[in-house]
């Protein structure tokens, strides 16, 4: 018996409580995020994909870069001193550079783009024709009033540095040479054009202003020598310090006298009282103060005298008389000591009368002189004013006319534009390196994207985690023409036998298929299955072969199996075993023909027995819902197992009906094709209709369909050195 050959046979998994162990590593379905391994193998996917889409892009790139045409780039140096001239005089030269470097060549930049300094060079080279392509349509009016922009000038600065680099790029080498060079010499003219224009306007409106400032210079001055005659003083500054000094030194003196005063008439009051020890502390009672103490000593002695001499005797009578003149001299000493202390108070008086007026009037004199010495002030204030400023205009007029010729100094041309030798315009170095860097970040990102917006079925762990529902086997991708089983040729008692096509690499797929049945009837511990439903959600995803292979596994297992072909509107079982449609499920079920007249044996698979569905009817396909369950356990008591290959679930309604009376449903599902939705959809409706649903299968599955079906590639290197022999 022959298989067809099938290119890299590979082996499905087994259920996922068996295959995690087997892979080595145990599967999560809830486990968040994505592994960078996963990103990898979407990289290894695709990679072919994306090293063509990166050389496609990369060839381009090439070859519309060297079909461009070749753009030539001049530049020219500008040298930007901020430092003022030598040449420059006054205040100007002691100005020192401040700290706007950024701001003040972010100003020269843009003057360099202004239209002032750009026009007269367009005009000479007629570059606005140029860059425009139109040199033969003549200009408008308008457009030769605009202001001009050169799109291809770049100007820019070399970091710190007060160097500027006009750029300008052209087709022509040496039209961007003299162009560049030629703006840089019009920025520099039109810089010495403004400042020496500014200079010269400045000492133009200096002048203008310096008549008037002359006139009120000579009001001014007129008015403060008018005032100096009218004060009958050439400088009240002075005379006012002079009354100011002598205010005070008179007002000191007027304080003493009354100081004088006071002591002067307190001594004459108590002179005028008569007593001897007023006058004594007067300033006369010096002279008091010695008679005093003659006339103790004359008492004391005539004392001595009396007490040794009598009345009569000489001694006394001197002594006494002596006494008596120097009692007369007492009194009357006392009593010109009194007149000189009235005289004395008397002066004290009226001098202090004289510099109380003395100061009174001199107080008026200094307050009166005070007054108009604010208004001398403010008139000399403003005459010094008007004749500074008139000195200073001079001067600056003076200095505006010698700078005006150095204002050109602070900006020069440092270095002037050459025509280059290679175009800077399409670098295909930097064309190619940037190509085959955004070609593959936009390879690499379209693969990921792709992988991200893929919502079909691909992955056996995506499964188990989306549906709970286990991955029962994994059948590899095998070309649509080597899909055929065998062909049919009627045998002597009535049959058909199976003759094996194409080769013997068919064993990968076959060993798929077998792992598959050992998946399903193994893993039910509980009950045995004896009929098993192949269904899909949709046409075309496999389960026709798949429920073909699985019966001829089976049989070839020494094992009586039934394989009935349940779709009565697209029947295909006949087809992959080139059997004859005349009879089968669907003439059973119209004509009341028992079904085991339509079972057709397979000379090939002695164990297999084949209920074709016969020739496509809607009726019966109404009505094998009712029957499938009698025929079913008919059937039962024959074979060990029973294949019914269902429609799809989607869309129509007798497999709902089948999958309630088989004991397991098998879904099948094409790998990287089916979508998610419409499996969910599939295990829902079969949910609710209470179906033992043992498991999906995923059909069409290669190597590069997920990263857990790397292990593929082993075994596809096993079976392509296994050679089977006669009794496989």
């Amino acid at each position: 018996m022959t298989y067809p050959r099938l290119p890299k046979a590979l082996p499905a998994p087994l259920p996922e409580s068996i295959s995690t162990s087997w892979q080595g590593y145990d599967v999560d379905p809830g486990e968040p995020g994505v592994p960078l391994s996963h990103y990898l193998w979407i990289l290894k996917r695709h990679r072919w994909r994306i090293l063509s889409f990166v050389l496609a892009c990369v060839v381009a790139t090439v070859v519309i870069s060297s079909r461009l045409t070749p753009i030539y780039e001049s530049t020219a140096t500008v040298d930007i001193d901020r430092q003022v001239p030598t040449s420059i005089i006054g205040q100007d030269s002691m100005r020192v550079p401040m700290n706007d470097s950024d701001q003040f060549i972010a100003t020269q930049v843009k003057l360099i783009q202004s239209d002032s300094v750009l026009r007269p060079v367009a005009q000479k080279y007629h570059l606005l024709e140029l860059e425009k392509g139109e040199s033969s349509r003549k200009s408008t009016d308008a457009e030769e009033n605009a202001p001009v922009l050169l799109k291809k000038l770049k100007v820019s600065r070399p970091p710190n540095t007060y160097l500027l680099l006009i750029s300008y790029r052209s087709p022509n080498p040496r039209l961007s040479a003299n162009v560049a060079d030629g703006i840089a010499r019009s920025y520099v003219e039109h810089t010495y054009d403004i400042r020496f224009r500014a200079s010269a306007a400045l000492g133009s409106f200096m002048e203008k202003q310096l008549e008037e400032l002359k006139a009120k210079m000579e009001r001014s001055s007129a008015a403060l020598v008018q005032f100096e005659r009218d004060l009958n003083v050439i400088n009240p500054e002075e005379k006012t310090s002079i009354l100011s000094a002598r205010l005070l030194q008179i007002n000191t003196e007027y304080t003493n006298a009354q100081i004088d005063r006071v002591r002067k008439e307190s001594a004459w009051k108590s002179v005028r009282e008569g007593s001897i020890e007023a006058a004594q502390v007067s300033a006369q009672g010096e002279n008091l103060k010695v008679l005093s103490e003659k006339l103790n000593d004359a008492r004391q002695k005539f004392a001595d005298v009396k007490t040794h001499y009598g009345a009569n005797h000489p001694e006394y009578v001197k002594a006494a008389v002596q006494v008596q003149e120097i009692e007369r001299q007492l009194q009357q000493s006392a009593s010109n000591a009194g007149k000189r202390v009235e005289v004395e108070y008397h002066e004290a008086l009226g001098r202090e009368a004289m510099l109380q007026k003395t100061v009174a009037q001199t107080k008026n004199e200094f307050d009166r002189l005070n007054a108009r010495s604010f208004e001398y002030q403010a008139l000399k204030r403003e005459a010094d004013a008007d004749k500074t400023l008139y000195e200073e205009l001079v001067r600056k007029i003076k200095e505006a006319g010698i700078n005006a010729g150095f204002q050109n100094s602070s900006i020069r041309l440092a270095d002037a534009a050459r025509p280059a030798l290679k175009p800077v315009f399409p670098d295909m170095t930097l064309n190619v390196l940037m190509a085959f860097l955004f070609s593959s970040l936009l390879g690499v990102g379209a693969a990921v994207l792709s992988d991200v917006l893929d919502r079909s079925i691909r992955d056996p762990q995506q499964i188990a985690s989306l549906f709970q529902t286990e991955v029962v086997g994994s059948l590899p991708m095998v070309k649509s023409w080597r899909r055929r089983i065998a062909s049919a040729s009627t045998s002597k008692e009535g049959g058909a036998a199976l003759v094996r096509t194409g080769g013997d690499s068919v064993t990968g797929f076959e060993e798929a298929i077998r792992t598959l049945r050992n998946s399903i009837l193994l893993g039910a511990f509980d009950r045995p299955l004896k009929s098993i439903m192949f269904t899909s959600s949709a046409p075309a995803e496999g389960k026709t072969t798949i429920a073909v292979h699985m019966a001829i596994a089976h049989a070839q297992q020494k094992h009586k199996t039934l394989l009935i072909d349940g779709d009565l509107r697209r029947p295909g079982v006949h087809k992959k075993l080139g059997l004859d449609p005349e009879t089968g499920l669907a003439a059973a079920l119209q004509n009341g023909m028992l079904w085991r007249e339509g079972v057709v044996k397979i000379a090939g698979v002695p164990e297999l027995d084949v209920l074709p569905a016969g020739h496509s009817s809607r009726r019966a396909a109404d009505l094998i819902g009712p029957h499938l369950m009698t025929i079913l356990e008919d059937a039962g008591r024959d074979y060990d197992l029973i294949i019914v290959d269902a429609p799809p679930i989607l869309g129509f309604s007798e497999p709902l009906q089948m999958a309630s009376v088989v004991d397991g449903v098998v879904v099948v599902a094409l790998a990287g094709q089916t979508n998610r939705n419409a499996v969910g959809a599939v295990l829902g409706v079969l949910k609710r209709v209470h179906a033992n649903v043992v498991g999906m299968v995923l059909n069409e599955v290669t190597a590069d369909m997920s990263d857990t079906y790397h292990y593929y590639g082993y075994y596809g290197k096993y079976y392509r050195y296994y050679k089977p022999t006669a009794n496989d």
